[in-house]
């Protein structure tokens, strides 16, 4: 996907959120929450989210065994093709090593959804921080501000330019291996996109009468920004942030994959047990099926709101 084509995806949805104020005067979220509970693909993502919230949370504490726990060791051979399917006592099968794959999968779904979303958080601060700047240097700036603006929004677009994935790798490979640095990477890599789409917003907002009406009664720029402008450009953020989530889960998994995650394979993580599982896909293919099932799930859960979430705001789309 070309810079220009990322770019008009995000332009697009910043517009949404001053579209339909200024088209109906009503509020934004209470009606695109009617049109929500009425949409079955909000609903069916809404619930695949909360039973893997549930899971994540809950989860680690309803594990039949400890999911390092090598119990059945000697029933496991992983070099001469021995393995031990779905059975009574481990509803998933084991490992190669003869851990309780239902256990690590309760476990790893906990640790895929912090990456998920710290790795999301630290793309929208990030991002926020950013756009906000940038938003309010265009708006409110000035010429000077236009050219603050102009530099920031550079710098953006150089990012977006870079394949998400080769971005996220490069910076997982200069930081090391660790969790932290699969976070940190996915993070970076949702930046430009939230800082692109809150400054996009906040474009949409500066024209706006409220605008207008608080620089003819005198009110500081500053406080516009921030009691005005910012918080009523927030609402495609939100979308984003939702997408963002899903996006999030499947690189984390890709970076863990490639062995830029957790260097403790003993730390349940399904992308990391999906990348554990590739050496025996022949002999036990339900080993990575079951991780790769989970990440598949979890992120069609994300996108399925996110995407319900943005045709909601979106005037054109709901025809």
């Amino acid at each position: 996907m070309s810079v220009a084509t990322k770019t008009d995806k995000i332009q697009r949805l910043a517009e949404l959120t001053a579209t339909k104020e200024t088209s109906t005067g009503a509020s934004l979220w209470r009606e695109a929450f009617r049109r929500l509970k009425s949409s079955k693909m909000a609903i069916i993502g809404a619930v695949i989210i909360a039973v893997f919230v549930v899971i994540a949370v809950v989860g680690p504490y309803l594990t039949p065994y400890a999911p390092t726990a090598q119990t059945w060791r000697g029933e496991v051979f992983p070099n001469q093709g021995k393995f031990v399917g779905p059975r009574g006592e481990n509803w998933f099968g084991l490992d190669h090593l003869g851990r309780d794959m239902f256990s690590r999968m309760l476990v790893g779904a906990r640790q895929t959804l912090l990456v998920g979303v710290v790795s999301t958080l630290i793309g929208l601060v990030a991002g926020f921080l950013i756009g906000g700047l940038s938003g309010a240097a265009a708006t409110l700036g000035g010429e000077a501000g236009k050219r603050v603006d102009s530099v920031i929004m550079r710098f953006i677009d150089m990012m977006l330019a870079l394949p998400s994935l080769l971005l996220a790798v490069s910076v997982a490979a200069v930081m090391g291996q660790s969790l932290t640095t699969v976070m940190i990477a996915v993070g970076v890599v949702q930046v430009p996109v939230f800082a692109r789409l809150l400054r996009g917003s906040m474009l949409a907002q500066g024209g706006a009468d409220y605008v207008l009406a608080a620089q003819s009664l005198g009110v500081r720029k500053r406080r516009i920004v921030t009691s005005q402008i910012i918080p009523n450009s927030l609402s495609p953020v939100i979308v984003q942030a939702t997408l963002s989530l899903a996006t999030a889960i499947i690189e984390a998994a890709a970076l863990s994959y490639l062995g830029l995650g957790n260097p403790d394979p003993a730390i349940p993580e399904w992308g990391v047990m999906l990348a554990q599982a590739q050496r025996f896909f022949d002999n036990a293919p339900m080993m990575a099926v079951y991780p790769a099932v989970g990440i598949i799930i979890t992120a069609l859960g994300f996108t399925l709101l996110g995407e319900a979430m943005r045709e909601a705001l979106d005037p054109k789309l709901r025809g």
